[in-house]
């Protein structure tokens, strides 16, 4: 099943995520993921260029997949996000 994981930062996050993106990335790029990774990126503000969370599509056997895969996260471990949605996704297109 595909899920949609929302993950906003906490207000004034920019310099722990800036400090964490090494660690994030290679965490992303792990053999061994509880998900398959269909697309991800940063999420940014109307100035088109400043991170304010993160988006993924991610392909998982079930919610609690999808829920480790994020908890694993360094992000979540620095204390990054502010509130992360997950949310189960029907692909109609693309």
């Amino acid at each position: 099943m595909l899920f949609a994981i929302h993950a906003l930062d906490k207000p004034d996050a920019l310099p722990v995520r800036l400090a964490n993106y090494d660690a994030h990335r290679a965490y992303l790029e792990s053999d061994g993921l509880p998900v398959t990774i269909v697309m991800s990126g940063p999420l940014v503000s109307d100035d088109g260029a400043t991170m304010i969370g993160s988006l993924f599509l991610v392909e998982a056997p079930g919610r609690a997949e999808a829920e480790a895969f994020n908890r694993a996260d360094p992000f979540a471990a620095a204390g990054v996000w502010d509130k992360v949605t997950i949310t189960g996704f029907f692909r109609r297109k693309g």
